[in-house]
């Protein structure tokens, strides 16, 4: 990847954002010199990599990263011979050795991350050097008693020896015979030695050596013969205590060297690991998520953001600020040709394109949905911006020939090439032929295009070539301003004027302007307008209908699931009433057979008989009678009060009226609330209250009077259309009907679109499709219904 490329697509900011997460200096090394990779094999692993770090995350939190130290500089210094590390240089050894340990636990045994498990097994923590320099080395670098015997009986040697010292000097300092000769009852040191203060007009009461002066002159610090000895064998006592942590830290040092290659490659692993750890961070924060790879040269990013633009001026990352774009580019379009007036997002949606696919081949998530796809361009080629140079003597539109030149040269197949401005910068027809050139010259190469322009030669261009798509950025015509989407398939207008009306150009160079414009430009662009207008206004059904139809998806969801709630009372209490009866038959045909046994044994005559017969009689009148007797059923009422019980056919259930709100009622059933149209309830006739108490009995089928299977849509809005059309499947339904038909008409095709989405989605629907050409054709949907 050029660095001219990586430069004009900014990608070196997105390095400077990602080095932001990380905790580490190896880590943040990795960050700085990233780059793209080549290897398609390599950007599937970062990426999965990536993957199971964000899933970590989640569970355990971030890995123990914070040890880590960078090794590099103390590594190279132990290749020189006799060379050995300083204290901090080997607790820096020890704090990245405690990383790769604590790393390696975090990472062991994680079924969700099989790939940071598989090289966290790679981490050494080196135990016995982790023992060896935490006995040896303080926490504040300073070497232990416990680094070796030697040091320990020196160092004991020496506190012995100061505190004689110290004494003997004390006691000077204390004696009468010393008595005004001392500035202060103080014992110090000078040059390694122990020395008291005397005053310079009593020198000669003191027999010793003058090690320093204050800078007054009126006070000596003078070592008196009588310690004289005990200094000097305390100078050897340090000299060979230096000479044994020398020592001691050469032995560590050795251990260290022979260590090198370990520490090396945990540096890289957890170097490896903070890059990982601070993509996902990023990802989570800019809302990414990882693209499917394709095979072929293909983009179609859903819902992508530029991940610059959601950075707030105190470095905050919100993804609500950036708006989200579609990008496309499919496997039978080369060239995509953006449209559309300057400040409406054609420049970003290129720079998006670009940077987005630098990043996945930089093995990073990028802020899209997660259905995206994405093809991994060994080369990116860009022309963004003006690089005009005085220096060079290059124009702006020089500058252009010169990229164009480069990009032609070097471009070949599955390469993606962004161009900015395509055509500007000279006379716009020479500018536009020559666009149109290059187009045919990369189409013919193989080579994948995005392109942006003002010029209506290429537009149209795009309109009448094979394999080229026109995309406009979406501009409010009401507002005036961009929504910073793009619509497919149909180009842009400038909107110039549009533009300049709104930073307030004075209206007679408004008018003026339109003047000089010839007829056939001002159609032109009035029918680009109605073009846009169009599109906006279906872009707002389309998205009415969608939100609508989710709303009655998941209004048929609650009402089965309180169906399937229904059905299973209904199950158990008709279970529970078949066991009782079940329990009153036994009982019944056990006492007629005791009855029976005792008139066998006594031999009783025919009164007695036809006692007997009696009290079977009056047994079989206790048994429940086989079948309930079936009330009326009721028609839809056309008024209704609240507290009145209503029938609820399709749930084989009673309710009671809560609210009325139009032809809508909402009603509670067993505890339940449900909000029903009038015409799917029946009325009882006389009417019931819930204070009757009415019962819940199972009904069978409702007949209705009047139903027609054919249902009239023609002139209705989507959200007037779509409940009228489930009314009339549940009015079918309860009929048994098996064939239907809506007429809905052409018009634009919305309505036509939603009803048969809506009955592709109904699980009665067995299959529809549209009728004959004697019966209305496409304006009219014959649907035929599952048989019960």
């Amino acid at each position: 990847m050029s660095e001219e490329t990586l430069r004009v697509l900014e990608y070196d900011k997105i390095v400077r954002l990602l080095a932001g997460h990380t905790v580490t200096e190896p880590g943040y090394a990795r960050v700085q010199a990233l780059q793209p990779l080549e290897d398609r094999h390599q950007v599937a692993d970062a990426l999965a990599e990536v993957a199971e770090m964000g899933t970590l995350f989640e569970d355990m939190g971030r890995p123990p990263l914070g040890g880590c130290r960078d090794l590099q500089p103390a590594l190279r210094h132990l290749h020189a011979d006799g060379s050995w590390l300083p204290a901090e240089d080997l607790l820096a050894v020890l704090s990245s050795l405690e990383a790769a340990g604590a790393c390696r636990t975090y990472f062991d045994g994680k079924q969700a991350a099989p790939l940071l498990g598989e090289q966290a097994e790679g981490l050494v923590a080196c135990n016995g050097l982790q023992r060896e320099i935490r006995d040896s080395i303080g926490q504040h670098g300073e070497i232990l008693d416990s680094a070796s015997f030697e040091l320990g009986d020196l160092r004991q040697s020496a506190r012995q020896l100061r505190g004689r010292i110290r004494r003997k000097l004390e006691d000077m300092l204390h004696a009468e015979a010393f008595s005004g000769v001392f500035q202060d009852s103080i014992v110090t040191e000078r040059n390694g030695r122990y020395v008291v203060p005397v005053r310079a007009d009593h020198r000669g009461r003191i027999k010793g050596l003058i090690h320093d002066e204050s800078a007054s002159g009126q006070t000596l610090f003078m070592e008196p013969n009588s310690v004289l000895e005990w200094n000097n064998e305390l100078q050897a006592l340090n000299r060979a205590e230096q000479r044994e942590e020398e020592r001691i830290l050469r032995r560590l040092s050795a251990r260290v060297r022979e260590q090198r290659m370990v520490l090396e490659q945990n540096q890289a692993l957890l170097a490896r690991f903070d890059l990982r750890a601070a993509a996902a961070r990023f990802g989570k924060l800019c809302g990414a998520a990882i693209p499917q790879l394709a095979d072929q040269p293909v983009i179609d990013l859903r819902g992508a953001r530029h991940p610059l633009l959601m950075v707030t001026a105190d470095g905050r990352v919100d993804p609500a600020i950036a708006v989200p774009v579609d990008l496309k580019l499919g496997r039978d379009r080369q060239v995509l040709v953006i449209s559309g007036p300057n400040t409406g997002g054609k420049s970003v949606a290129l720079k998006t394109i670009g940077l987005l696919v630098l990043m996945v081949r930089s093995g990073l998530p990028i802020p899209c949905l997660s259905d995206s796809c994405i093809f991994l361009f060994p080369s990116v080629q860009a022309d963004i911006g003006d690089e005009q140079s005085i220096e060079q003597h290059l124009s702006t539109f020089s500058g252009h020939l010169t990229r164009l030149r480069r990009i032609i040269e070097e471009a070949g197949p599955e390469t993606l090439v962004l161009l900015d401005e395509l055509g500007t910068g000279t006379d716009p027809a020479e500018g536009g032929a020559l666009a149109m050139a290059v187009l045919d010259h990369l189409r013919a190469t193989g080579v994948r295009t995005v392109a942006t322009t003002h010029l209506n030669l290429i537009k149209g261009y795009a309109a009448t070539q094979a394999g080229v798509e026109n995309a406009a950025v979406e501009f409010d015509p009401r507002t005036l301003q961009p929504t910073y989407r793009l619509n497919y398939g149909i180009p842009g207008a400038s909107q110039a004027f549009a533009i300049a009306r709104r930073l307030g150009m004075p209206t007679e160079v408004m008018q003026r302007a339109e003047n000089y414009l010839g007829d056939g430009e001002k159609a032109g662009l009035e029918l680009m307008e109605q073009i846009n207008a169009r599109q906006h206004a279906l872009e707002q059904e389309l998205s009415e209908a969608r939100k609508l139809r989710e709303r009655a998806a998941q209004e048929r969801a609650r009402r089965k699931k309180l169906l399937d709630e229904f059905e299973a009372q209904r199950q158990g209490l008709l279970e529970k009433a078949r066991r009782k009866g079940d329990q009153l038959v036994r009982d019944a045909e056990r006492k007629i057979k005791e009855l029976l046994r005792q008139a066998r044994e006594t031999g009783q005559q025919v009164p007695e008989q036809a006692k007997l017969v009696s009290e079977v009689r009056e047994l079989r009148q206790d048994l429940p009678k086989g079948q309930p007797v079936r009330q009326s059923r009721g028609r839809a009422p056309k008024t209704v009060k609240v507290g009145e019980l209503l029938r609820i056919p399709t749930l084989r259930a009673d309710g009671e009226v809560v609210r009325v709100q139009g032809n809508d009622v909402e009603m509670t059933v067993h505890g339940k609330k449900l909000r029903l149209p009038m015409a799917s309830l029946e009325a009882y006739r006389p009417r019931r209250f819930a204070s009757r108490k009415a019962g819940g009995a199972v009904r069978g089928k409702v007949q209705r009077e009047g139903f027609n299977p054919r249902l009239m849509l023609v002139g209705k809005r989507v959200d007037e259309a779509l409940p009228l059309l489930e009314r009339f499947l549940d009015d079918a339904l309860l009929q048994n009907a098996g064939e239907l038909e809506i007429v809905h008409g052409t018009g634009e095709g919305v309505l036509r679109k939603v009803v048969r989405e809506f009955l592709a989605e109904h699980r009665e629907v067995a299959g529809f499709h549209a009728a004959a050409i004697g019966q209305g054709g496409d304006n009219v949907t014959l649907v035929q219904l599952r048989k019960l």
